[in-house]
């Protein structure tokens, strides 16, 4: 009998996949996959109507993947923690709450770059960008990105990361995210469970500390998404470690975001024996089987 395969992170057209939430499950299933995670950034908007489409075999597990900064403890700085919540209660007000003010942000973020573009002379138009979004749409650097490429200016998202949207370009502005500690509490009393996504991933930037790590894993952290395109085979060994050391579920997960990427589904999976304890340590939603 062939194993299950689990993808554990992936988006949908709910925030910057390509793949409707419908198309999503569907792009599983014609993977092969067993199960699949629906975690876009700041939103359970896609869980209803992934559901409604699941098809028979696949399992679904309602997450989301939330905007968290950690305070380097020597420097001070701000570094981003990319936060997989897992089967927490959607409704759940803080939840709601935080949610909200998060995608509020990052609108307004993407408005304000959009305009220091314009301003600059790139025929870039954020009314444009939005037209094209969901009206509550988590929208933000990768909506850029893509209008970018509309434009002609680059060739790929990555690209556009590389020449217009990173923190060293004149058009980048910061984003007020959930300090990590408080989004654990909050996931956690909401019955949701916590994964650490590609923490290790030094491509994307500064990444927090394993001192940092082993404080979040004490302050109630769950897991770690330990298998990730973006780690190497010598990442994942130590990130694996680590997780060993600290008691932490281990994870693994595409990250896909349909053709934004050049990801698969089911790239990277995760052990049946640790979904069974992410679900068992969860009380907040249940997964969907098809």
């Amino acid at each position: 009998m062939d194993p299950m395969r689990i993808d554990l992170h992936a988006h949908s057209t709910a925030s910057d996949g390509t793949d409707t939430p419908a198309g999503l499950v569907a792009a599983a299933a014609r993977a092969g996959l067993d199960v699949v995670a629906i975690t876009d950034h700041d939103t359970t908007a896609g869980w209803a109507p992934a559901t409604e489409a699941l098809p028979p075999g696949l399992t679904l597990v309602p997450g989301a993947e939330l905007s968290t900064v950690s305070t380097d403890p020597e420097t001070g700085r701000q570094i981003s923690v990319h936060l997989l919540a897992y089967l927490f209660d959607p409704a759940a007000e803080a939840v709601v709450t935080e949610q909200t003010r998060l995608r509020i942000e990052r609108r307004t973020r993407l408005r304000k770059m959009a305009e220091r573009m314009a301003a600059d002379g790139l025929p870039i138009d954020a009314d444009e960008i939005f037209g094209l979004l969901p009206e509550d749409s988590p929208a933000g650097r990768p909506h850029l990105a893509q209008a970018l490429v509309r434009a002609g200016l680059v060739t790929s998202v990555d690209e556009a990361f590389a020449e217009y949207l990173n923190s060293r370009r004149g058009y980048y502005v910061a984003r007020r995210d959930t300090p990590v500690e408080e989004a654990i509490d909050m996931i956690a009393a909401a019955g949701g469970v916590t994964v650490i996504a590609h923490p290790f991933a030094f491509s994307r930037g500064a990444t927090i500390s394993e001192e940092t790590f082993a404080g979040l894993a004490a302050h109630g952290l769950t897991g770690v998404e330990a298998d990730h395109p973006n780690h190497d085979p010598a990442t994942r060994a130590r990130t694996r470690e680590l997780a060993g050391e600290l008691g932490l579920l281990v994870t693994g997960s595409s990250d896909y975001h349909g053709t934004n990427k050049t990801i698969a589904l089911g790239e990277c999976t995760t052990d049946p024996g640790q979904l069974e304890e992410l679900m068992a340590r969860a009380t907040g939603f249940q997964v969907v089987k098809g």
